[in-house]
C-alpha cells in the first residue's frame, strides 16, 4: 500500500482526492500554487451537478456550427487562433472527435463516470455527514429554442426512466419561471443536483485538516518533477526539494507544464465565465436548474445566490476576464430570467477549465508506477470529481476500480 501521496492542485479534483484517500487510511500531503483552496476554476463554476446529460463538446457538426458561431457577435465559443503547438495540436484532435460515434462512446464513459461520481457523493454526505455546501436535488431541465435542435436531443434520449421530454407548455407548468420565454421544448431529469463547488471545497479541507492525515503546503508552485531509475523521486518548488512516494497531478490546466518523458496530457484551458447575483424577496428565480442549450448558458440556484455560467473562450492561457463576454452573458441572462436576481450587484468571475479533446478526463496510472494522473474534466470537474478520486484512491490501494477504466486511462505518449 501507498505510504504517503503527494497531490499537485488544490482544485475540487485535488481535495476530492486527498479525501478519498485519507478516507481510506492514506497519509496525503498536497500542494497549492496559489495562498487559498478551491479559488481557481473551482470558485464560481455553474454549480450543476450535471450526471446524466454529459455529452462531449465534440460531436458531429460542431466544427461547422463553430464556424457560424465565430462570425456572431452573442456566439457562446470564441477561438483566438495562436502561434501556439499546443493549440494547433489541441484543435486537431478535436476536430477528429467530432463524429457521432465516438461522441456516443465517449459520452458512455462520462456516464458511466458520472453516475459512480453521484453514488460516491452521497455516500460522503450520508456516511460522513458531509454538508454545509447548499447541495440540493432539485433536478435539471435543458431547454431548446431551435426546433431543429430539440428534436435531434429528443431522439436521443434512451433512458425514459431517468429522463423526460417535455413540450414548451410541460416545461413551463413544471417550471413557472420559463413562462413567456420562447424555449420550444425540453429534457427533464428529475435527479440531478446543484451545489456550491467553492464551498464543498472549504468543507473538504475543513474535513481534512481535522483528520490529521493531510499536511497542505500552501504558496507552493511545483516547477519540477524529478524521476529516476522509471520512478517519480521528488517535487521541486521554490529551490526545495520534496520527496515522494507516490504523486498525483491534479493541477488543472497547469498539469501539461509538469509533463515527464513518456507521459500524455493533451490539455488545452477553455475559459468560461459567471455571473453570481444575490437573490432577495422580491426575485423568482428558477427552483430548477435550467440549461439554455442554443445560448450555450447554464442558470442555478444555489442556496440564495443565482449562478449564471457559459462561454468556451480558446483563446490561450491568459485568465483575465472579457468585460464584453461578461456584458452578454448578464444581457442574456436579463432577457431570460428578468425577475431572478438583483443583476445590478453581481459578481464576475472567469475559470480556466482544463479540457482534453475528447471531453473525457484521464485517470489513472502512467508509465511510472508511482505517477498518477487525475486531470481533464473540462466544465464537468465538480460532476465528475468525486467519482475521478473514488477511481483513483482505488488504483492506489491496488484495489479493484467500481467501474470499468475503458476510456478513462491515461495513453502513453
Amino acid at each position: 500500500m501507498a505510504q504517503r501521496v503527494c497531490i499537485i492542485g488544490g482544485g475540487v479534483v485535488g481535495l476530492t482526492t486527498a479525501y478519498a484517500l485519507v478516507r481510506e487510511g492514506i497519509e496525503v500531503t498536497l500542494l497549492e500554487a496559489r495562498d487559498t483552496l478551491g479559488s481557481e476554476t473551482s470558485f464560481a463554476n455553474g454549480g450543476q451537478l450535471s450526471y446524466r446529460y454529459v455529452a462531449p463538446l465534440a460531436d458531429a457538426g460542431v466544427p461547422w456550427q463553430a464556424l457560424g458561431w465565430m462570425l456572431r457577435g452573442d456566439s457562446p465559443l470564441k477561438l483566438r487562433p495562436r502561434l501556439d503547438p499546443a493549440q494547433w495540436r489541441w484543435m486537431a484532435s478535436f476536430i477528429g472527435a467530432c463524429r457521432t460515434s465516438i461522441n456516443r462512446r465517449n459520452g458512455a464513459h462520462l456516464l458511466r463516470l458520472a453516475l459512480l461520481s453521484q453514488a460516491t457523493l452521497q455516500g460522503w454526505r450520508e456516511d460522513d455527514r458531509l454538508d454545509g455546501f447548499d447541495w440540493r436535488r432539485n433536478g435539471k431541465l435543458v431547454t431548446f429554442r431551435d426546433a431543429g435542435h430539440f428534436e435531434h436531443a429528443r431522439k436521443r434520449v434512451t433512458d425514459n426512466l431517468h429522463q423526460q421530454v417535455l413540450g414548451a407548455a410541460e416545461c413551463a407548468e413544471l417550471e413557472p419561471a420559463l413562462n413567456g420565454v420562447p424555449f420550444v421544448g425540453g429534457i427533464y431529469t428529475p435527479n440531478e443536483e446543484v451545489a456550491d463547488c467553492h464551498g464543498f471545497c472549504q468543507q473538504l479541507a475543513a474535513r481534512l485538516r481535522a483528520s490529521g492525515r493531510c499536511e497542505f503546503l500552501m504558496g507552493r508552485t511545483v516547477t519540477r518533477i524529478h524521476h529516476a531509475d522509471g520512478r517519480v523521486k521528488a517535487l521541486e518548488s521554490g529551490g526545495q526539494l520534496f520527496p515522494v512516494d507516490h504523486l498525483v497531478i491534479a493541477a488543472g490546466h497547469r498539469s501539461a507544464a509538469l509533463g515527464l518523458p513518456g507521459v500524455r496530457m493533451p490539455l488545452y484551458p477553455l475559459k468560461g465565465y459567471s455571473l453570481t447575483a444575490p437573490i432577495g424577496a422580491r426575485h423568482r428565480a428558477p427552483e430548477l436548474s435550467i440549461t439554455d442549450y442554443d445560448r450555450k448558458i447554464v442558470y442555478a440556484r444555489i442556496g440564495e445566490q443565482w449562478r449564471v455560467a457559459a462561454m468556451v473562450d480558446i483563446v490561450g492561457f491568459d485568465p483575465s476576464p472579457d468585460p464584453r463576454r461578461l456584458a452578454l452573458i448578464k444581457r442574456q441572462a436579463r432577457e431570460t430570467f428578468p425577475l431572478a436576481a438583483d443583476y445590478e450587484h453581481a459578481s464576475e468571475w472567469a475559470g480556466m477549465r482544463p479540457a482534453t479533446p475528447s471531453g473525457v478526463p484521464l485517470i489513472g496510472a502512467t508509465r511510472y508506477p508511482n505517477l498518477w494522473l487525475n486531470l481533464g474534466h473540462g466544465a464537468l470537474g465538480f460532476t465528475l470529481a468525486c467519482g475521478s478520486a473514488r477511481l483513483l484512491s482505488e488504483l492506489i490501494r491496488q484495489r479493484e476500480p467500481s467501474i470499468d477504466l475503458r476510456g478513462l486511462a491515461p495513453r502513453a505518449a
